[in-house]
């Protein structure tokens, strides 16, 4: 956690959220992508994937098929992003990354739907 992380960490995740960690929790690829717009965007370890069917191909073979899973520890909201900082873990090559693997997942909804979602491994600033 870097020093300009807001000292209000208690959001309560919104339903679509909180459905899309218990889907990608349960590898559960139909209801993980149930829960991205049409034309979603997710950009994870520097790559975009556009739209659902790119998305769906993410989630079956990195997410689901690497099983991986999330313990979430704080949210928060900024300016409409929530941002979900949670563990990750799974069956992924974890080769020089840390234990454990924290990334910050920043997610806009809207209309009930994940619209984007970004994927972030930070390093406190200097």
């Amino acid at each position: 956690m870097t020093d300009t992380t807001p000292a209000d960490t208690t959001t309560t995740l919104s339903p679509v959220l909180a459905e899309h960690i218990r889907a990608v929790n349960t590898f559960d690829v139909d209801a993980i992508v149930a829960t991205f717009a049409e034309d979603a965007l997710v950009n994870d370890a520097r790559r975009e994937f556009w739209g659902i069917e790119a998305i769906r191909a993410w989630v079956a073979k990195e997410m689901v098929g690497d099983h991986v899973t999330l313990a979430v520890g704080e949210t928060f909201e900024h300016h409409g992003t929530t941002v979900v900082r949670a563990a990750y873990d799974g069956d992924y090559d974890k080769t020089n990354l840390p234990d454990p693997l924290i990334m910050t997942n920043y997610f806009t909804v809207e209309n009930g739907k994940i619209v984007s979602l970004f994927v972030i491994r930070n390093i406190t600033a200097d």
